[in-house]
């Protein structure tokens, strides 16, 4: 494990010093490393969560808690993954720019963030509330993240548990998958220049493991998750199947010719995919990608997919009300 946990008490102080009154206002505090390799101290029990990225919101939910304020990725959308409960969540900007006024109107006692947008203003989200970033980009990170935000969040055991359950999902439907088929793949963001994942993102990873041939291939040592794949180098390698994230109307690489010509959009197997794929390191989406991919891969092995239904498995019920 990278991290640390500390638990300091503070009974003993407070009893002496200010009476019991003030000793149940503040059971202690936890240190804890996070991704910036930066020791954070944050509640012991934190109640008002903010999320800078749907990560903590998805385990957040997972878990039965409601947080105060999250990001979202597009204005206006609130994702299926996450039942739309989002649209009753105070809305703080867009994950890659958030309102920092919003944000402090929330009142958190808690931000949890993605580390590569929120690094440059760390010093003003700090003075907002105790900070903490992470990475959110591979699939060996989400298990780290979610059972150390059950942790944070006062249920360790359920984060342990949503991991070994995904982790024997994904051996299940792999072991059910076709072995001799391996189609070539990419998930991207459109645009004039596509930007695609390698396959140790989160979402890669799992369609990988569905025996999916990634077209963007693995992260040099000491890269990034994803990089830029012109058209033409799409149409050399050609992918069978095409996860687009949906950023909305505007799809600059459907009018260059080149598209055109991709054995995926010839064979209609080009899918313009939800936030989940963009957002896969919590225990709903995750589970949800893992059941798309696994239908978009092989049609004729997995059913499709109810997004809200297989979302409300995981939502407690007195959550989804």
């Amino acid at each position: 494990m990278r991290r640390a946990f500390r638990l300091f008490s503070l009974a003993g102080l407070f009893a002496t010093v200010v009476g019991s009154t003030a000793l149940a206002q503040d059971a202690g505090r936890q240190s804890v490393v996070d991704d910036r390799g930066i020791a954070v101290e944050v509640p012991a029990h934190p109640q008002r969560i903010a999320a800078i990225s749907y990560l903590a919101t998805d385990v957040a939910f997972a878990l039965g808690i409601k947080p105060v304020a999250t990001t979202y990725m597009m204005a206006g959308r609130d994702p299926d993954f996450l039942l739309g409960l989002t649209k009753d969540i105070k809305q703080i900007g867009q994950r890659a720019k958030p309102n920092l006024e919003l944000l402090s109107d929330a009142k958190p006692d808690l931000i949890v963030a993605i580390r590569r947008y929120t690094v440059g203003n760390a010093e003003q989200l700090q003075k907002i509330a105790p900070y903490l970033a992470y990475n959110m980009e591979l699939l060996s990170e989400s298990y780290e993240e979610v059972a150390e935000l059950a942790k944070i969040l006062g249920k360790p055991e359920r984060g342990e548990q949503l991991n070994a359950d995904f982790k024997q999902h994904l051996r299940d439907f792999s072991a059910k998958a076709p072995k001799d088929v391996h189609p070539r793949f990419v998930i991207m963001w459109g645009g004039d220049t596509p930007f695609a994942f390698h396959t140790e993102n989160t979402a890669a990873s799992i369609v990988a493991a569905l025996g999916g041939d990634n077209i963007a291939g693995p992260m040099p040592q000491g890269g990034r998750f994803g990089i830029d794949l012109s058209l033409e180098t799409l149409l050399e390698k050609d992918p069978q199947v095409i996860f687009v994230m949906d950023g909305g109307p505007d799809r600059p690489h459907e009018n260059n010719p080149i598209w055109q010509q991709l054995s995926a959009v010839r064979d209609g197997r080009v899918h313009y995919v939800g936030d989940q794929w963009a957002e896969t390191n919590g225990p709903i989406a995750r589970e949800i990608v893992l059941r798309e991919a696994a239908h978009y891969l092989y049609p004729d092995t997995f059913p499709a997919v109810d997004v809200r239904a297989e979302a409300a498995r995981l939502v407690p019920a007195d959550l989804r009300k």
